[in-house]
């Protein structure tokens, strides 16, 4: 290299080609350098752009999806709180090591947790991010016209060409015509005329990424708001829709009490009949109960009737009917014969299909044993509304019908231990402080009973009257608010989806110009956004319809007098 060489690439006097090639490599390189100087810090502005572009990028988008659906993992398979807080303490105590652990990253709560709510805001911001520009876009596509003809028509994947002795403009009215009919956006630019369809793709992608921002706030707002308790109601009893009527109750974060509607019902009867022959004996024909419901504190009464799956809705409220039992009515007296339990129906819980049922009848206050002591009693209760009979193997009901019930019962005395003030169930016996009648032969004390019957305590303690049965039902009140919007939402994702696959965007270009023999020649190209078969079979289409209006001249270098109707060919250097 010469040295008027090295000074004009800045390379010292006494450097060697290879020097001075090695540099100018170095200077030209990307790779990082060891003693490269700092660059210029980005700032906090610099930063700011930087995660904005970064959040509402669609790959950043489709990852935070992707995360959301990992982190409602464990929500599916961890006890959850607000969903069943019994479990939950069940699994504190089987796992007493892992437990802590779950609580410190909020795995018992995992919806409200602060992670999964951190994932669920940056995926709302970031879609919101990536739709924004992208309307903004799609809105200056829709208010201008479709691009100008290309140069060379014949460089396009479809093309076909023809000549006739139709004059220009006629092809170009006839090409307008034709286009918008087939609902193109068409216009004449120049020699051509340029048409564009399928808009309703972008409408779709857009309606779909919309879609899912309003699932994401419909499913947000009910998870925060949403409520859901459940009542065992007596026939002829009745509920008010306050948070004390409930026998249990779970709500969102930011539900009040404020937020139930004001509503009362009363069941006045529970109708249930059942296939009494066949594979399906025992299963439910009719299942329904009949109420009568207000609404607010001087509501007007109105009779309905309550179905599975016909539920009854009042405002934002839900009245499903899930379940169904029975309530053996006893009557319980202490040694002097006082009635202590007048008649009293004492809900059992089912434990099969037949309604095979189970709970407990407890004497809280007013007995007195055969010494005159204050004492509280307290009976396993088994129940079965269609007894086989005796010797007919186990205390097992036949059908869910009430045809033949018996009641079973084991009695204790002593301490129930309700007012303890800890929480227990009404339908088990907590035994720590009870101890079990035994007959004079040292055994434990139990009988069978039919309605009317009394089982007589030992050492004449007093006596149990099976006096009848009610039947109960179970009902589940909710409010889903958001849930009309969420369906909304999915419905239009479904539909919007369903376009940005299945419709195309395509243009079409029109040239007709006159050549120097007079004759016009007419040339139509189709482009679409994707590559698709549906473009060439179009365009063949439009062709042979604008054929029709503008027809072929004969070849001036040809004697034959009839000209093939146009094709549509892959154009030349064009992919097929």
């Amino acid at each position: 290299m010469s040295k008027t060489t090295a000074r004009v690439t800045g390379a010292p006097e006494d450097q060697s080609p290879d020097q001075d090639l090695g540099a100018a490599g170095s200077r030209l390189s990307t790779a990082p350098a060891e003693d490269a100087p700092n660059l210029p810090a980005l700032g906090v502005v610099g930063w700011v752009r930087w995660f904005w572009r970064q959040l509402t990028s669609m790959r950043v988008a489709l990852l935070l999806l992707l995360l959301l659906s990992l982190a409602a993992i464990p929500g599916s398979l961890i006890p959850q709180t607000g969903v069943d807080a019994t479990r939950v303490a069940d699994f504190r105590k089987r796992h007493e090591t892992l437990a802590p652990l779950y609580d410190t990253v909020g795995l018992f709560h995992v919806y409200s947790s602060v992670w999964f709510s951190a994932i669920y805001i940056l995926l709302f911001i970031s879609l919101i991010g990536c739709i924004v520009p992208r309307t903004w876009q799609f809105v200056g596509q829709l208010r201008s016209r479709p691009p100008g003809a290309p140069r060379h028509l014949t460089r396009l994947p479809a093309y076909t060409t023809w000549r006739t002795e139709a004059e220009p403009e006629q092809v170009h009215e006839a090409a307008l015509t034709l286009l918008r009919k087939r609902r193109f956006r068409a216009h004449l630019t120049g020699d051509a005329v340029a048409a564009e369809k399928g808009y309703l793709r972008e409408v779709g992608n857009l309606a779909f990424h919309i879609a899912l921002i309003v699932m994401l706030i419909a499913f947000a707002w009910g998870q925060l708001f949403k409520s859901e308790g459940n009542k065992l109601i007596l026939e002829g009893d009745g509920f008010a829709n306050t948070l004390t009527q409930y026998d249990d109750f779970k709500s969102g974060n930011l539900f009040t009490p404020d937020d139930l509607d004001p509503f009362s019902f009363t069941l006045k009867d529970f109708h249930g009949t059942y296939a009494a022959t066949g594979p399906n004996r025992g299963t439910p024909r009719t299942y329904e109960a009949s109420i009568t419901y207000g609404v607010g504190a001087y509501g007007k009464d109105q009779d309905t009737v309550v179905k599975v799956n016909e539920p009854l809705e009042i405002d934002g409220s839900k009245v499903y009917l899930v379940s169904h039992g029975y309530a053996p009515i006893v009557t319980v007296r202490d040694a002097k014969g006082d009635v202590v339990l007048n008649k009293e129906a004492v809900p059992l819980l089912p434990l099969d299909g037949n309604v095979t049922s189970t709970g407990a009848i407890m004497v809280r206050d007013g007995y007195r044993n055969a010494e005159g002591e204050k004492e509280q009693l307290g009976f396993n209760a088994f129940f079965v509304p269609s007894f086989a009979g005796e010797g007919h193997g186990t205390m097992l009901s036949q059908f869910p019908a009430l045809l033949n019930p018996r009641l079973a019962l084991s009695a204790y005395h002593g301490d129930l231990g309700v007012d303890s003030g800890i929480p227990q169930s009404v339908y088990q016996l907590n035994k720590k402080n009870l101890e079990e009648y035994k007959d004079s032969k040292g055994k434990l004390f139990k009988k069978r009973l039919a309605v009317g019957e009394t089982m007589t305590l030992p050492n004449g303690a007093g006596s149990v009257t099976f006096e009848g049965v009610k039947e109960w039902a179970g009902f589940q009140v909710t409010q889903q608010p958001g849930s009309g919007w969420a369906l909304t939402g999915a419905v239009a994702a479904i539909l919007g989806l369903a376009a940005s696959l299945f419709v195309q965007r395509r243009r079409v270009w029109v040239r007709a110009v006159r050549g120097a023999d007079g004759v016009t020649v007419v040339e139509m190209a189709g482009l679409g956004r994707s590559e698709s078969a549906k473009v060439p079979e179009e365009l063949g289409e439009l062709a042979g319809t604008l054929y029709e209006n503008a027809p072929g001249a004969p070849d001036p270098d040809d004697d034959r007098s009839d000209t093939p109707d146009p094709h549509v060919v892959p154009a030349e250097g064009a992919e097929k």
